[in-house]
């Protein structure tokens, strides 16, 4: 039997996300994003349909190498006007006790001291239901609206990631001991001074000299999503990851890609099982495959053509209003999403996309797989790229907001729980115990773990020094 089929959903504090030009359409409710209703109906439904999670992206940037400008972005909502995400978890997590939230944050425009904080603070706020997901941005526009002359490139990025977590582990994990908060009253003591520490951190690319600001929060350090599967993303994932999201498009693509993820997370000590790993998905479900079908053609009218390349074009790094319709779509080396470049331009993939296959399909859905039919095909297609990938589940993109989710929740995953291939209740605790079945915290063979003392890494420090 299948094991667990684990679902998150796919959101964007912005209009139609993965799904450009479907806004126009009737039904959609995405252009209503600005209203925090939108959010808790959004947070509410998933919770009834048992999801483990809403997975925000984010970017600080723009797409505008299509063409070498924003028009079509702009014209067509391609990720534009965005707006924050953080701002929704809490009031998300107001009206829900289980769903989780993996908050996509780059460590490239935020001083990790003060970052860290934002995270902690957001771990109190959701009784430990908070997550981070990694990213070191792709896009030359934010980089420089914030001053710098371009994006660094693709592997540097992950070296300043690496120090980056260091200084956040020092602080999540290091920084406050167990027992450094007595809240006693009596003796009008709140924390024990002794029990706090400076962490001391001189970096290559960060000096943090102080304490961390928050007490420690249920999870400490939030659980840790990595969104990509590049050669360097995946080292990255091997040592820091617990849940890693890609966008494959083919199950031999998926199948290669997940492999590496496990044997990067073997190479650093851990259990490549201890990882998650979700591929983007969208699913258009109904009744009956032919009321699926009929959706789906309903669906395919609104597709924004130069929205969808505006996307393409920034994921990828390639400007494809400089390809005729037809030109194949052959490796690149860009500065952009390595793993998506990776998936669509593969010798390992049997298919050889040209720019208008692209463009149809990231027209519903983004980089992932769309999958339209019933109940039972569709569980049927989850099941079956479960058990020839070794993926452990799906962020699920929406076409429409939120009528995809509904009918997910509706018709879908009935079957799958029918199947035994998913939850009916959710278990109790944070998000970490959630996914993982385990205690609050990071587990001892995470890199994470080693910075809980941070007296005897100063120690060791000194003795490495005066040898």
């Amino acid at each position: 039997m299948t094991r667990e089929i684990r679902l998150n959903a796919f959101e964007m504090n912005c209009v139609g996300h993965q799904s450009p030009g479907l806004w126009a359409h009737p039904r959609d409710r995405s252009w209503q994003y600005k209203d925090l209703e939108y959010w808790t109906d959004l947070a509410k439904l998933l919770e009834r349909g048992r999801f483990d999670g809403v997975f925000l992206a984010d970017v600080l940037g723009v797409y505008d190498v299509y063409g070498g400008n924003l028009d079509a972005a702009l014209r067509h909502s391609a990720q534009v006007p965005v707006n924050d995400p953080l701002q929704l978890v809490p009031a998300m997590a107001l009206v829900t006790e289980h769903l989780g939230f993996g908050l996509t944050a780059s460590l490239s425009f935020e001083h990790p001291y003060t970052f860290a904080r934002r995270l902690s603070t957001l771990d109190h706020l959701t009784k430990g239901r908070a997550g981070w997901n990694i990213v070191t941005s792709y896009l030359e526009s934010g980089a420089k609206n914030i001053g710098l002359a371009a994006q660094g490139a693709h592997d540097d990025r992950y070296d300043v990631a690496d120090e980056y977590l260091e200084v956040c582990y020092k602080l999540w994990e290091g920084s406050w001991e167990d027992g450094a908060v007595l809240r006693d009253k009596e003796r009008r003591l709140f924390t024990d001074p002794r029990k706090v520490h400076p962490i001391r951190h001189e970096g290559r690319f960060f000096k943090v000299p102080g304490i961390h600001l928050s007490e420690p929060s249920p999870q400490r350090t939030p659980v840790l999503y990595q969104a990509g599967a590049s050669t360097r993303g995946r080292r990255f994932a091997g040592e820091h990851a617990e849940c890693v999201f890609v966008a494959c498009p083919s199950k031999a693509v998926l199948k290669k890609a997940v492999a590496g993820i496990r044997a990067a997370v073997a190479a650093s000590g851990r259990d490549p099982r201890s990882v998650k790993i979700f591929n983007l998905q969208t699913i258009i479900v109904d009744e009956t495959d032919a009321k699926a079908q009929a959706k789906y053609r309903d669906l395919k009218q609104y597709i924004s053509r130069d929205g969808a390349l505006a996307l393409a074009s920034g994921w990828l790094g390639i400007d494809f209003s400089a390809y005729r319709p037809d030109q194949p779509l052959r490796h690149v080396e860009s500065n952009a999403v390595q793993s998506s470049v990776e998936a669509f331009s593969s010798a390992d993939s049997s298919k050889v996309w040209t720019v208008d296959e692209l463009a149809d399909w990231i027209g519903i859905g983004g980089l992932g797989p769309l999958f339209v039919g019933g109940p039972e095909t569709v569980a049927d297609l989850l099941e079956e790229w479960i058990e020839e990938t070794d993926i452990d589940g799906f962020n699920l993109a929406y076409a429409l907001a939120h009528e995809t989710f509904e009918d997910v929740v509706e018709h879908l995953v009935p079957e799958l729980q029918k199947r035994g291939v998913y939850k009916r209740d959710y278990p109790q605790g944070t998000l970490r115990e959630k996914l993982f079945g385990k205690g609050p915290r990071l587990s001892e063979t995470h890199v994470g773990a080693s910075y809980r003392d941070l007296t005897r890494i100063s120690a060791a420090q000194r003795l490495s020094a005066a040898e």
